[in-house]
């Protein structure tokens, strides 16, 4: 009976293509998703993925980099005392206003100030040193090519950056975040650019990397009993990185707005599939019939009709699993955060296979009322 289902479908594919394709289909839409949203989210994260470092310093209870506030500048020596703490820096975080061409009017923007130093670890995995070292540059600012459209000028341009004029000297890749628009520029320059002048020395973040070999949960753990007293709190890199990601897609609602539309999807891809389904068994009613007649029992001839439903979730998989590849491909190279895992994945194929085998234990209700005397007819 095993091999029954198997060459069924190879002998009568094209009733059980449909229900392949709705499979695919299924699969498809909960791959794209999944990679959009861990894509989207992953990007608010951007600050801390994008650039060296093993802790961070920030104000307590900061959950996303976009709500830190100044800490002590006694910080920096905290973090310098510990012996393993081997460099630091310091990181500014403001908000923006940028006034570009007449036509764009106002845009928000996160200004990120930034030892521009070869061996900075701000961003330090995505710009290059050449880039560093233009932000050398009294006034010069970096951002991201994807966001040149959006700010309406091109590598040289110039523009009104919170009543500062700064000139754009390079384009990077990686550099986008959640919410607005990332301008980078040193230092100093996003000193200038504070506007009153009594906080332009104050800091929100600091990094520190630590000696090779350090233990970085024991680093943290020491530092975090001397910023209880001192108004700072310490994150390791991944926690950092994670508390974002996890801020913006539980906190803000926007995640919960993902699960939703994959529940949708996951429902409509069983009511599609398990019709497509129960019309291929019905078609075939007749012969099972007949092999229920032949002394086949009902129970066998379900096992045949999942089975199938097996291998339609296999082929739809593969099929999406194609499609979405071919498409994540195309998107990256149209700048579309998608970010995607293996683990993602697993959990996707996992649920595509939950369709289909929803589906067959639906379809099997096309012969629960087989008659074999209807043969006879």
């Amino acid at each position: 009976m095993v091999a029954l289902a198997r060459k069924t479908l190879i002998y009568e594919w094209r009733k059980f293509l449909p229900a392949a394709l709705a499979v695919a289909f299924s699969g498809l839409l909960l791959l794209m998703m999944t990679a959009l949203m861990f894509g989207i989210f992953s990007s608010a994260g951007v600050y801390v993925s994008k650039s060296g470092g093993d802790i961070w310093a920030g104000y307590p209870g900061t959950q996303t980099v976009e709500l830190g506030r100044p800490i002590p500048r006694d910080t920096e020596v905290w973090l310098r005392m510990d012996p393993a703490v081997v460099q630091v820096e310091p990181f500014q975080w403001i908000d923006g206003d940028w006034r570009g061409p007449a036509e764009r009017g106002s845009v928000s923007v996160f200004v990120s100030g930034i030892d521009p130093a070869p061996n900075g670890m701000m961003f330090a995995h995505a710009l290059s040193m050449q880039q560093r070292a233009a932000l050398l540059e009294p006034s010069s600012v970096i951002v991201d090519a994807a966001d040149l459209p959006k700010l309406g000028l091109d590598i040289g341009g110039t523009a009104m950056l919170n009543g500062h004029r700064v000139k754009i000297v390079a384009a990077g890749n990686g550099l986008r975040t959640l919410g607005g628009v990332n301008i980078v520029t040193s230092i100093a320059t996003a000193r200038l650019l504070v506007g009153d002048p009594a906080d332009r020395d104050k800091i929100a973040y600091y990094i520190a990397r630590l000696a090779p070999g350090a233990n970085v949960e024991a680093v943290r753990d020491r530092l975090a009993k001397v910023g209880a007293s001192h108004r700072f709190t310490v994150w390791t890199h991944a926690e950092f990185a994670y508390n974002a990601a996890t801020y913006w897609m539980f906190e803000t609602g926007a995640g919960l707005g993902f699960l939703f539309l994959a529940l949708v999807v996951f429902i409509v891809g069983v009511v599609i599939t398990s019709q497509t389904l129960f019309a291929a068994v019905a078609s075939s009613v007749r012969e099972y019939a007949m092999l229920n007649a032949l002394g086949a029992g009902l129970a066998a001839l379900r096992r045949v009709i999942l089975e199938q439903a097996f291998w339609v979730g296999t082929i739809g998989i593969v099929i999406g699993g194609l499609v979405s590849l071919t498409l994540a491909l195309l998107a990256s190279g149209q700048d579309v955060p998608i970010t995607f895992d293996l683990t993602a994945g697993i959990a996707c194929g996992l649920l595509v296979m939950t369709i289909a085998l929803i589906s067959g234990l639906l379809a099997v209700g096309a012969i629960n009322e087989l008659e074999p005397a209807n043969l006879l007819r």
